[in-house]
């Protein structure tokens, strides 16, 4: 009877990536096909999926808008282009007047045609930050002072702040910024309750509350220890091995300090106490400098027990935060990738198809906000794999580019084919590795 669920999961999990998939690749082939339009490049086909056609329809510029059968990826198909990868011209583009050439790939103004492969990798990033811009409009920024929001689920034994409180100080620190506060948050002693100064209905006083950040799970990460055993946001562990846990940082000390070993975990879940056993995994993590961390995780964050007062910000505070996030991608994508080229971490954090799907299930799995802020980091890694100078990707068109502005001429015919052969192997052996670490290596 097992199978039902895991065939439903298995469907969920397929759908939410042709999802997100399919929403990443649309916005980076409609960055080539408008930027190509703008630049009077003509497109005779749109196509969301490859193979068989599914529905179509032609538009008054004369391109056809297609969904062909099999979504996983897609593809813009230039006038004159010999295929959908806009390598070589077929026939009829030397039976074309100057001006008809001048609308297909191979015929247009170099900066025209590098204007138009680049667009595809710069929708991606536009797509990030759009969207991380619009979380922050929407949710608002964090005020600076110290004052409790919303409070959190917890156990009815564990006494928090009240909504409105304004927090002078903790354990006799005293806190002026909210930033101050998360700073002494992670100093506490491990004790059930903490002593803080407040300002309560105007009245200052002296109360004793829980810990400012309780072993509380603010996230689970998808493909995780955590995720494995099915433990979900919003429950609270209580003990570990038996022995009662107050704080995050008791949780974290735990796992570390098991070095590997399974942990028996008492957990509180909406009123109900639970038992879960796992195994902390060795995990890399990204370190501010750019360097990595190895430490044994279970794959859950912390986080204070409120939600902190926030207040509304402008598109242009939005957008710089989102240009922010975006580029703090990059970085640590770009960072990974030559950690694990050198060997200074491990090859699984490497993943393929198979886990991000399972990524896009998990997000899709804990709501829509999750699945679109999923979707935001996969549009910037996209993008940024694209301009990667390699063959049959945009970053490789634009190396021909280069070339071409250098040496007044593009590459030869036989030249481009052996690279993009080249490159074709070179992305498939990629893909395959990668495939092998979500299945086997690091399943």
């Amino acid at each position: 009877m097992e199978f039902i669920p895991q065939f439903g999961g298995l469907l969920w999990t397929l759908a939410a990536f042709v999802v997100a998939l399919s929403i990443i690749v649309a916005v980076h082939e409609y960055g080539h096909y408008i930027v190509g339009r703008w630049c009077g490049i003509k497109a005779d086909v749109f196509s969301i999926g490859f193979g068989p056609v599914l529905a179509s329809r032609m538009d008054r510029h004369g391109t056809r808008w297609q969904i062909a059968a099999l979504p996983l990826g897609g593809y813009v198909k230039f006038r004159g282009d010999a295929n959908a990868a806009s390598v070589g011209a077929d026939g009829s583009v030397a039976e074309m007047t100057a001006a008809q050439r001048a609308e297909t790939m191979t015929g247009a103004a170099l900066w025209r045609r590098s204007a138009t492969v680049a667009a595809g990798p710069v929708f991606n990033f536009m797509l990030s930050i759009l969207v991380f811009a619009a979380f922050v409009l929407w949710s608002g920024a964090a005020v600076e002072t110290p004052v409790i929001g919303k409070t959190k689920a917890m156990p009815e034994d564990v006494v928090l702040l009240e909504q409105g409180d304004l927090v002078l100080s903790v354990e006799g620190q005293p806190v002026e910024t909210l930033q101050e506060l998360s700073e002494v948050s992670r100093t506490l002693p491990p004790s059930p309750t903490v002593t803080y100064e407040i300002v309560r209905d105007g009245s200052s006083q002296s109360v004793e509350a829980a810990h400012l950040m309780p072993a509380r799970i603010e996230t689970v990460n998808a493909r995780s220890a955590a995720w494995d055993i099915g433990l979900a946001e919003g429950d609270v562990i209580r003990a570990i091995d038996g022995t009662p846990i107050h704080s995050f940082q008791e949780l974290q000390a735990a796992v570390a300090a098991g070095e590997g070993v399974p942990l028996s975990l008492d957990v509180w879940r909406a009123g109900e106490m639970l038992e879960f056993t796992l195994t902390p995994r060795s995990t890399d993590l990204p370190q501010p400098d750019g360097t990595f961390e190895t430490r044994y995780l279970i794959g859950i964050t912390g986080a204070l027990f409120f939600d902190p007062q926030t207040e509304s910000v402008g598109p242009l505070t939005a957008m710089q935060q989102g240009v922010e996030q975006t580029i703090y991608i990059v970085r640590s994508s770009l960072s990974a990738l030559a950690h694990i080229s050198t060997g200074a971490i491990s090859s699984c954090n490497l993943s393929g198809p198979v886990g991000i799907a399972e990524v896009s299930g998990a997000a899709a799995s804990q709501g829509v906000d999750s699945f679109i802020w999923m979707i935001a980091v996969l549009s910037t890694a996209v993008g940024l794999l694209n301009l990667f100078p390699i063959p049959v990707l945009d970053g490789g068109h634009l190396v021909f580019h280069a070339y071409e502005a250098v040496r007044g001429r593009p590459p030869s015919d036989g030249a481009v084919r052996v690279l993009m052969s080249v490159g074709i192997s070179v992305m498939l052996t990629v893909m395959v590795f990668a495939t092998f670490n979500d299945l086997i290596f690091c399943p």
